[in-house]
């Protein structure tokens, strides 16, 4: 979880063993707790909600590059990655990925993320997605969301909260669907990679 956000709670509220006739259990998270997206309106006060995305952004080939000795991924380093022309989706491995073998550890405040000048790098390149293997795609300490807006505001759809620990670099078909929330400015998503 983020600091400050409230605990996910998952709890039973009717139970087959308790003598209802099904299992029915509710929800409370912000909708920005684990794999999740971000859609403009998390950062952009007239920025499009997570029901408003391209689902076609969401689905399709994704390249996953792993980055794992750097404690900022800046546009020199993704210029070393050697991508593939016209790229779409891009999935960034790092150090974080490690983290994930106790999904229960507490917040890690010196998560490796990308700096505001490789948020336009990955404008520029035409990207319209990209994920991070961490809850968020900027630096815990930067003051102000510069790399969030760099990057919503030219249309690009972050996932953050990934769990890459598995996944080797490579191309992929990612399918990636927030839920389906009106009006919010995020979502829980289930994220899947389908090898080519």
């Amino acid at each position: 979880m983020w600091p400050g956000d409230p605990a996910v709670v998952l709890e039973r509220i009717r139970s087959i063993s308790e003598g209802d006739a099904s299992n029915d259990s509710r929800i409370a998270c912000s909708v920005h707790s684990g794999t999740h997206v971000d859609a403009p309106a998390h950062f952009i006060e007239d920025g499009c909600t997570v029901d408003q995305l391209a689902l076609g952004v969401l689905i399709g080939p994704a390249t996953v590059v792993e980055v794992p000795d750097v404690s900022i991924v800046t546009p020199e380093i993704l210029e070393k990655a050697s991508l593939p022309e016209g790229i779409q989706r891009l999935l960034i491995k790092t150090r974080n990925s490690a983290l994930w073998k106790d999904p229960h550890h507490l917040f890690h405040g010196e998560f490796t993320a990308l700096n505001t000048e490789a948020a336009g790098w990955i404008v520029e390149k035409g990207i319209r997605l990209v994920g991070v293997d961490y809850l968020s795609i900027q630096l815990f300490r930067d003051t102000e969301p510069l790399t969030h807006r760099a990057l919503l505001l030219s249309g690009v759809i972050i996932v953050e909260g990934l769990d890459l620990r598995n996944v080797h670099p490579g191309d992929y078909s990612l399918v990636c669907l927030p839920i389906k929330l009106a009006g919010s400015d995020g979502a829980p998503a289930r994220a899947v990679l389908l090898a080519e």
